[in-house]
């Protein structure tokens, strides 16, 4: 395929805006060539300013499990935008909304919507620290919870130190109060609110890790959590802006049968607009500003154009037999990648929780950060690379998680394994 349409952007956009894109995986660096910019996309499809079409695996990152500009998703859009794109004030698709996530999540009986996923994480970390009185919060390494100060950070060495910071502009001693822990592992979390007792605000993660390649919890893990939390008064954080309403309608605790204190959402809940929204126990929720004293506010939050999206998207969430459809279809494309990486002359290893999905270049099972680094990247480049040449669509990074639609037609399926078995031939 031929991008010169591409390419004469590319070089454009990097006159006025960072590194060309408005987000840093869009820049294709990891696959080592330069990325395809979009025109418009529909149903299972995307196609890019040169005309060229791609089956999109990526769903802008998650939330189009309706696939692209779905036509009831598109009128609930414009009939808000005819009634205005924002008022600063309540409205009543806030509520509607708002009841539509309390009812599929029994774990939160309040929420407060924002406009991203990291914005949302970010004031869940403030209502647990301020709820709690305390400082520390524990992550897990390779969960990616935004771009928060707090949540840019690594693990240092041994189960008692502090993290450091990913990115430059990150006081080290601000990332102090950031512990890191390895994912699926109950024993070195118990060792760090030991060490750190009295001390942890929140223990935040993703049920399922979709940010280091598709890493699934172990049996026990988040039980485990649960129960370590109650023991110790922590706040447990479960953050699904990639899980929720994707593996299941509520999400990976329905599918886990795993209740957090606070749940973080975004992507699906906005049908493809800008929204995040973070909601829990009444009585956490009730110590945000106004009824209580820990502050939180947004000029955008609860935009009407968004919520209208939400609405839409959640209603048809709810068809009979929508999350079977898309366990099938995730299902039947899992096997027939397995087969095609089946002669490869390295190691493959594909995981997949529902529509979420990844091939990891290495020999698995992939349980966290360490196992997903040992992956060969620069094979995953090529693989990338050649399915990119065919017209399928993957996320530029080995990780990353993929995503299902329900759009996805058979012979998208097909054409999408044909052209992987190409591709582990080719390279």
């Amino acid at each position: 395929m031929q991008h010169p349409r591409s390419a004469e952007l590319f070089k454009q956009a990097k006159q006025v805006i960072p590194g060309g894109v408005n987000s840093p995986v869009r820049a294709f660096k990891s696959v080592g060539r330069d990325p395809i910019f979009i025109e418009r996309a529909a149903g299972s499809k995307i196609y890019d300013a040169d005309g060229n079409s791609y089956i999109d695996y990526v769903g802008s990152w998650g939330p189009m499990i309706l696939g692209h500009s779905h036509p009831k998703v598109v009128e609930a859009i414009k009939l808000a935008a005819q009634n205005g794109s924002s008022f600063g004030a309540p409205t009543a698709s806030e509520v509607e909304l708002a009841q539509m996530v309390c009812d599929a999540y029994p774990s939160i009986e309040k929420v407060r919507m924002v406009s991203s996923g990291t914005e949302a994480t970010m004031s869940a970390i403030r209502l647990a620290r301020g709820c709690t009185g305390r400082d520390k919060i524990l992550k897990f390494d390779g969960c990616y919870h935004g771009h928060g100060d707090s949540l840019l950070v690594k693990a240092g060495s041994g189960a008692a130190t502090f993290g450091v910071p990913t990115s430059p502009g990150i006081p080290a001693d601000f990332a102090k109060l950031t512990l890191t822990a390895t994912y699926n592992d109950l024993e070195e979390v118990k060792q760090l609110t030991e060490v750190n007792k009295g001390e942890i605000a929140c223990i935040i993660l993703e049920a399922i890790a979709g940010n280091m390649g598709l890493v699934p919890p172990e049996p026990g893990f988040l039980e485990g959590l649960r129960t370590l939390c109650d023991k110790e008064g922590i706040i447990l954080i479960i953050d699904e802006v990639m899980s929720g309403f994707r593996v299941a309608y509520g999400g990976a605790q329905e599918r886990f049968k795993v209740k957090a204190d606070l749940v973080c959402l975004g992507k699906i809940i906005g049908g493809g607009l800008p929204v995040g929204a973070f909601g829990g126990k009444k009585e956490l929720m009730d110590q945000l500003s106004p009824e209580g004293g820990v502050y939180q506010a947004g000029t955008l939050s609860g935009n009407p154009l968004a919520m209208q999206a939400g609405i839409a998207t959640l209603k048809l969430l709810q068809e009979e037999g929508f999350y079977a459809q898309i366990e099938e279809k995730s299902a039947y494309l899992e096997k027939g990648l397995r087969a095609a990486a089946a002669n490869a002359s390295f190691s493959t290893c594909a995981q997949r929780v529902g529509g979420m999905f990844c091939t990891f270049f290495c020999a698995g099972p992939v349980k966290n950060f360490a196992d997903a680094s040992t992956s060969d990247t620069e094979a995953f480049s090529r693989y990338f690379c050649a399915m990119l040449d065919q017209g399928i669509n993957l996320a530029p990074s080995q990780f990353e998680a993929g995503f299902m639609s329900i759009a996805h037609s058979t012979e998208d399926l097909n054409k999408t394994i044909e052209a992987a078995h190409k591709a582990f031939k080719s390279i």
